[in-house]
């Protein structure tokens, strides 16, 4: 009877520590939703000129690529949009991102967009086009956020130059 109850006790134990190594399955749907989400928020932000709304969708260990900057972080990434946002004479304006493609695996989501950026000063405006690559990563408050970016403009924007 004891040889039993530990036979049951391990395969019960197995079946447990299998469950708790397996990370439960995530419906990719409800991520692609929530990461499009994001991604419009962010529009609606700079927008705004909301800087903290706008550093808001970028991890902490955010690592980016952009002309001139190969390796940029959150912070100077958050200081140049701020600094950006801040000049009054400049009006800028996203629409909402074109995304081609949103492949999610586990807490990894690979997003391929293009935006559509306008800039005015006084009389001048520029449309510029922009394609990128985001890779979201889900924080530990299950929120989506760049953890990796590279972007690169397809079209230079001749108010921002």
């Amino acid at each position: 009877m004891t040889r039993r109850l530990l036979t049951i006790a391990a395969m019960l134990a197995g079946v447990f520590v299998a469950t708790a190594a397996t990370p439960a399955h995530s419906d990719a749907g409800s991520d692609r939703a929530a990461i499009t989400e994001r991604l419009r928020r962010w529009a609606d932000a700079f927008n705004a000129r909301d800087a903290k709304g706008v550093c808001d969708v970028f991890a902490p260990d955010l690592v980016s690529t952009v002309p001139e900057v190969l390796d940029g972080n959150r912070d100077a990434l958050c200081a140049r949009l701020a600094a950006l946002l801040a000049k009054p004479d400049l009006s800028l304006h996203y629409d909402s991102p074109d995304i081609r493609e949103i492949i999610v695996s586990g807490d990894i989501g690979v997003v391929r967009l293009f935006w559509t950026l306008t800039a005015r000063k006084g009389t001048e405006q520029s449309v510029s086009h922009e394609a990128g690559i985001d890779i979201f990563k889900r924080q530990p408050d299950g929120k989506w956020s760049i953890a990796r970016f590279m972007s690169f403009g397809t079209t230079p924007n001749t108010v921002l130059q």
